[in-house]
């Protein structure tokens, strides 16, 4: 599914259930803001996101803790933990989701290599995480992880609809 369909369901869900987003990105720059804010009426349930690129934004925007950062960096579970949470806490939300990565084409390590990605969604019934690793260049990889953010939050509006356990 393209990213404008996704955005469009994730849209419809959070219309028809009353529920808000924020988001939290880093690695994507604003790309699944851009993707949620191309359907019309987004407004209303899309309260704002924080583009969060060096840690200190990190910390001060969305209280990313010194410690976590300082112990397992910002391209890990921890720290998009910490993002989502603090957009949520930031615009006041019921749900959020972050993203952060290694876009390349420098950055990577062996432990992290180029195209690692953690993201995750933080609502009031769930914390989910997930972890991508992109093979493409720049661009390619700023997209799919903007892309699976979008994905993220649509497989758990459709669980949350489905109402099932375990999301």
């Amino acid at each position: 599914m393209e990213s404008f369909q996704l955005a469009n369901r994730i849209a419809d869900f959070l219309h028809r259930e009353g529920l808000s987003l924020a988001l939290a990105e880093s690695c994507t720059g604003g790309l699944v803001g851009d993707h949620i804010t191309d359907v019309p009426g987004s407004s209303e349930v899309f309260l704002g996101g924080a583009i969060v690129y060096s840690n200190q934004a990190k910390m001060t925007l969305l209280g990313v803790h010194a410690a976590t950062l300082d112990a397992r960096g910002a391209v890990s579970p921890e720290c998009a933990a910490e993002m989502a949470l603090g957009a949520r806490r930031l615009f006041e939300t019921d749900l959020a989701v972050s993203v952060t990565g290694i876009a390349g084409p420098g950055g990577g390590t062996e432990d992290k290599p180029l195209g690692l990605t953690f993201l995750h969604l933080s609502a009031p019934d769930a914390e989910i995480g997930r972890k991508a690793v992109w093979k493409g260049n720049r661009r390619a990889n700023k997209l799919s992880s903007a892309r699976e953010a979008l994905q993220l939050l649509l497989d758990y509006l459709e669980a949350r609809q489905n109402d099932e356990p375990n999301r």
